[in-house]
């Protein structure tokens, strides 16, 4: 059973790899590769109960995952239908490409610790379709946000969803995750960001704005741009003062923007309000997308419900022994599989009575895991997010991209493990 599972999400994850050439698109893929996972594996056990209830337990944090992600998308398309990404592009006066790379990044990276790599991701490749005319230059600066959202999110308790879940299961805490893990993150993002300003050259042009399409008044395109920034900044804190999953604060946010909306636009005519609204918005979302995630999703937890998760993390321990091999390793993983089972394997697998809070494994952990998913588009809820968007080619971004995450990758690495062992962070 375990080799027919793996075996369907490996042929699963190259037709994905090649949607291009054989012209399938990913979306359908995903969700066959994610039913046909767990169908073999109920196929092959007697408790067909307990099946289905793992089935309806990962359901549930995947559901999280998607509404958050189509509440997301909703309200950045919102804010584009009222041109409300004009108030940060009429600012942007440089027309230097490199500038603009680092500007890009720099922004992402603080967002991703604000927000979380997720949302930031959507909000700043919607950003980018305002700012590149060009499609080639604005798919590697998708590139180098993904990389810049992972990194910003690695060292915030908020920021990426694993190192979340280490927050939240006590393996870390607020102060010294940022101390342990900031550096090594902006290590992960300039090294890029440097090596690129010495191969990139020339100014980028900006998309022509039409401006008889134009609907709304400044005004408005202010307010709701405001809005929707301070829905999303509204996110972590609505989870950690009441400890809701954050798709419940997006989906607030999301009823709280409908409802403002329509007030504002009451008095328009049904042609001019159209365009403007939450349910226009809702039909020009990329719905692929969300299923593609889906099944992506589905597949992975598959793979984590028969234990072959964390039978990789005890081969690991077995056969490695070095913390900071394992964990460089369990990085590069979280790009081919999805980093939150990873995680949850190890919390599962080692105490904190063997590694204590704020030790060298979790915190070293989270900076891996969190920026490792960035080496593979598919590795990462924000380059699923963007890929989805952009229409990213697997291919493309792994002769593109690949190759400048994995520079801030080990950068990131070798800071951490020189930082701690000069200043012996945690226990």
């Amino acid at each position: 059973m375990e080799l027919a599972i793996i075996l369907t999400f490996v042929i699963g994850y190259l037709v994905i790899a090649f949607e291009h050439p054989l012209k399938i698109n990913k979306a359908a893929t995903a969700l066959l590769t994610g039913i046909l996972c767990w169908t073999i594996y109920i196929l092959h056990q007697s408790d067909k109960e307990l099946v289905s209830h793992q089935l309806v337990e990962h359901l549930g944090e995947i559901s999280g995952i998607l509404f958050f992600l189509l509440g997301a998308m909703t309200l950045v398309e919102l804010i584009d239908a009222h041109d409300g990404f004009q108030v940060i592009t009429d600012r942007i006066k440089t027309q230097s490409t490199v500038k603009l790379i680092w500007i890009i990044g720099l922004i992402t990276f603080f967002l991703s610790a604000a927000l979380d790599n997720l949302t930031t991701t959507i909000v700043m490749v919607s950003l980018l379709r305002k700012i590149l005319a060009d499609r080639d230059q604005r798919l590697l600066f998708a590139g180098i946000t993904i990389i810049a959202a992972n990194a910003g999110g690695a060292w915030s308790p908020i920021g990426d969803v694993t190192t979340t879940m280490l927050w939240i299961g006590g393996q870390v805490t607020t102060v010294n995750i940022i101390t342990g893990v900031f550096l090594p993150s902006v290590a992960c993002l300039l090294l890029p960001l440097l090596y690129l300003s010495f191969r990139v050259r020339g100014e980028f042009e900006m998309p022509t704005a039409d401006e008889s399409e134009t609907t709304t008044t400044e005004s408005e395109r202010n307010f709701v741009f405001l809005l929707g920034i301070a829905i999303f900044i509204f996110v972590p804190i609505f989870k950690t003062v009441t400890h809701l999953p954050p798709f419940m604060a997006m989906l607030f946010g999301l009823g709280v923007m409908w409802v403002v909306t329509e007030l504002l636009h009451r008095k328009k005519d049904e042609a001019d309000k159209g365009a403007l609204s939450v349910v226009y918005a809702l039909r020009k979302i990329d719905t692929p997308s969300i299923l593609f995630f889906l099944g992506i999703l589905i597949s992975i937890s598959a793979l984590q419900s028969t234990g072959q998760l964390a039978e990789v993390a005890q081969w690991l321990t077995a056969n490695v022994g070095s913390d900071t091999i394992i964990i460089i390793a369990l990085g590069l993983l979280s790009a081919v599989v999805d980093n939150v089972p990873l995680v949850a394997a190890a919390q599962g697998m080692y105490s904190l009575q063997q590694y204590p809070t704020d030790s060298y494994f979790w915190e070293f952990l989270a900076y891996a895991t969190g920026t490792g998913g960035s080496s593979l588009v598919i590795g990462s809820a924000a380059g699923v997010a963007a890929m989805g968007m952009e229409k990213i080619d697997f291919f493309w971004y792994v002769r593109k991209i690949t190759f400048l995450a994995l520079l801030g990758y080990f950068a990131g690495a070798m800071v951490y493990v020189a930082q701690y062992s000069l200043t012996h962070v945690g226990p």
